[in-house]
């Protein structure tokens, strides 16, 4: 499956199970849905049979609220079925509103918890490394997770280790829960702050699949990576791009249907 056909199935299949489990995070969903496509279809190393499998890479969500995303891919990747992701945030379900990783392959920590995922993917970076292994370590971040210390301490520890098998991703929609990041907390330029913590950085257009496959491909020889993707906020429905309301609201009604409809107009 190539990686447009993901995102847009990514995008609509969220629609479809957040309006019939009234959840919430569709926004943060759609913000990343071109960024997990592109990594599932066309980066990362899995084998869907074999979900432990030693030469796999890893993916942390450390945005876990987004897990919807990773869990359709996973999904479409072979990992478990339709029947299965549909049994998102049921009662008895496994598969959690933030990304859990409690009997569902595919899924390496358990996350939501902002400010944790990226530096469970460091630790995971610098096994590796000690090691002699030779998979990469991606993680997602937000750009309002980068108000956390421990993302900064991550920076320093990653680039002091010399982790270059690490990769991170920030998802840099300008918004983060009731409001956008420079009103709540201002971030000023992340790729010179990710630069002067010793990262190899690069700034990508988070819905250009071209270029986060080019780019999620380099590995420098020293220095950890870090891409700061700028995306939209609910990209792929008119509506709900940059309206903050989203990051909690689920579509009902006309709002479902005019979603529904847009999205319809896109398939492939």
């Amino acid at each position: 499956m190539s990686s447009q056909k993901l995102a847009w199935n990514i995008r609509r299949k969220a629609l479809e199970i957040i309006h019939n489990t009234r959840s919430s995070h569709i926004a943060s969903v759609f913000s990343v849905a071109d960024i997990v496509a592109v990594l599932y279809a066309d980066i990362l190393k899995f084998n869907n049979k074999n979900p432990k499998w030693e030469k796999r890479d890893r993916l942390i969500l450390s945005k876990g609220h987004a897990g919807l995303a990773v869990y359709i891919a996973l999904c479409e990747s072979g990992f478990f079925s339709e029947k299965v992701l549909n049994s998102y945030c049921k009662n008895g379900s496994y598969l959690q509103g933030h990304i859990s990783n409690k009997n569902v392959p595919g899924v390496e920590v358990s996350s939501g918890s902002l400010g944790h995922g990226i530096c469970i993917a460091s630790g995971m970076a610098l096994a590796a490394k000690m090691d002699n292994k030779k998979h990469r370590i991606f993680t997602i971040t937000g750009d309002g997770e980068c108000d956390e210390g421990s993302v900064w301490e991550t920076a320093l520890f990653a680039n002091h280790y010399e982790l270059n098998n690490l990769t991170v991703i920030v998802d840099h929609n300008k918004m983060q829960s009731l409001d956008f990041c420079e009103n709540t907390l201002k971030l000023g330029n992340l790729c010179k702050k990710w630069e002067a913590f010793g990262w190899k950085v690069f700034e990508v257009n988070g819905h250009d699949h071209a270029e986060l496959k080019k780019i999620l491909k380099k590995q420098d020889k020293k220095k950890p990576t870090c891409i700061i993707a700028h995306t939209i906020k609910g990209k792929g429905v008119s509506f709900m791009e940059n309206n903050i309301l989203w990051h909690y609201r689920d579509p009902q009604d006309e709002y479902y249907l005019k979603a529904k409809e847009e999205l319809e107009k896109e398939k492939l």
